[in-house]
């Protein structure tokens, strides 16, 4: 599997969509997480990320905009206990309220699937971070509808052990712009982390596409104490 500079595939694709990159730092003593959002329209792009606690939530930025809140306005980010949960839409508070109940991740999903916009049936995208006792670890999913067809559900989990410094995996809504938007395919990408978090947050928001993106998350905990560091970009100010 090639491994790829994150910059090099945002740089490459006008609209990958809304994304999540998990891994660890260069030094090997971070957790890393970064969730970005952009969007084609004005109720898509006529938002900003605040933060909730441990978390972060969506927000209008104008709310004289705002017209269907049902896909857009969300929790992306949730921490529970030593799991720090990350995903593209409401199925934050699934996976959290059912890990809450000692379900899977997986299954916590179960229930859900890609949204109903259609024709796009946009995937949903999930990750989790586990760190105990100086270990870390995550998973990745993606539930997507069966070549644009909504009568058939995929389901796709990836599980990372030890990942190692410097290395993450990506994953994102679509392969590339489009009428419909083809959702993602294969196996999460393989990509580089480079640097502490100010120096990859620049790099993140540097190569998304400028007229399409709208926020940018990112988060380095401590793999050792759990403690953490945010960085949260909104283009609109």
């Amino acid at each position: 599997m090639q491994k790829y500079s994150v910059e090099e595939l945002l740089k490459n694709n006008a609209y990958p969509g809304r994304g999540i990159v998990i891994g660890r730092s260069e030094d090997g003593r971070y957790a890393v997480a970064a969730y970005f959002i952009m969007g084609r329209s004005v109720n898509s792009r006529n938002r900003v990320f605040v933060e909730d606690g441990e978390g972060i939530r969506t927000e209008a930025f104008d709310p004289s905009k705002l017209t269907d809140p049902s896909l857009i306005i969300y929790a992306p980010v949730r921490v529970l206990g030593n799991k720090t949960i990350v995903t593209n839409g409401d199925q934050t508070d699934t996976i959290y309220e059912g890990m809450d109940k000692q379900m899977t991740f997986e299954q916590s999903l179960r229930c859900r699937e890609f949204e109903p916009d259609e024709p796009n049936y946009t995937p949903r995208i999930s990750g989790i971070m586990h760190i105990e006792n100086g270990k870390y670890n995550f998973a990745m999913s993606i539930l997507k509808s069966n070549n644009g067809n909504p009568a058939s559900c995929l389901r796709y989990a990836f599980a990372y052990e030890n990942p190692m410094a410097g290395e993450g995996r990506f994953i994102h809504t679509y392969m590339k712009d489009g009428n419909p938007l083809p959702s993602f395919e294969g196996e999460p990408e393989w990509v580089e982390i480079k640097g502490g978090i100010d120096e990859f947050t620049d790099r993140v928001w540097g190569s998304l596409n400028e007229e399409n993106k709208v926020s940018l998350f990112v988060r380095y905990i401590d793999i050792e104490t759990g403690k953490y560091e945010t960085r949260i970009v909104n283009k609109n100010k």
